[in-house]
Parts: structure tokens; C-alpha cells; sequence
């Protein structure tokens, strides 16, 4: 998409503070962290929510999974503990229409809605 942010980061128009990068995936640092640790998974494929995966790549979502519990073992996180987040539509909290998954991690987090 023209006009995505995430895209234009992707394809490294707009800088930022990379931290993985491979044919599919794009991971990077927000840029207004929720945790000391939070860390933005992006497909380079521009996808505007889940809503828009087609069926038969599902499998993304299981390579962004994959992705980001590598980068958490990184970070330090593996005992501690972190948080995925895949926020979908407006009511879901998605601010950015491009498919991403967040990273979060680094302190004790607040409880979550579901349990």
C-alpha cells in the first residue's frame, strides 16, 4: 500500500531501529514503547488486519509467533515472561492498518482483558 507507514519502514523508507529482517518479516522497536521491551513484527506484504490473510497463508501468523518468542529469547525475556499482542480493527486497539504483532516485555505488565 502507498501510504502505509509500516510499509514505507519495511522497505526502508522511513528509518528505524531494526531488529530483524528476512524475505517475509520485518521486526522493529516502537517508537512509543508500552514496555522497556516492545518490539513491532511486520509482514512485508501489506495486509491491513487478520481480517485480510487469505486462508492459505495462515501460516504467517505462525512465522511472526516463531519470530517474535526469538527476538523475546534475545531480549532476555524467556523467564520472565512476555506479551504477544495482535490487535484487529478499531475496536481491537489497532491504530496502524498493517498486519503487526507486538512485542512486550521487560517489566511486570498490567493484567490483560482475557486471562
Amino acid at each position: 500500500m502507498q501510504d502505509c507507514i509500516f510499509c514505507k519502514i519495511a522497505k526502508g523508507e522511513i528509518p528505524s531501529q531494526k531488529v530483524y529482517e528476512d524475505d517475509l518479516l520485518f521486526a522493529f522497536k516502537d517508537i512509543s514503547p508500552m514496555a522497556p521491551v516492545h518490539i513491532l513484527i511486520i509482514p512485508k506484504t501489506h495486509y491491513r488486519s487478520l481480517n485480510e490473510v487469505p486462508t492459505n497463508e495462515m501460516h504467517l501468523l505462525g512465522t511472526m509467533v516463531e519470530i517474535a518468542r526469538k527476538l523475546a529469547w534475545e531480549q532476555g525475556l524467556k523467564e520472565k515472561g512476555y506479551r504477544l499482542a495482535l490487535n484487529t480493527e478499531q475496536e481491537g486497539g489497532q491504530s496502524v492498518y498493517h498486519l503487526h504483532l507486538h512485542l512486550l516485555g521487560g517489566r511486570q505488565l498490567g493484567p490483560s482483558l482475557v486471562g
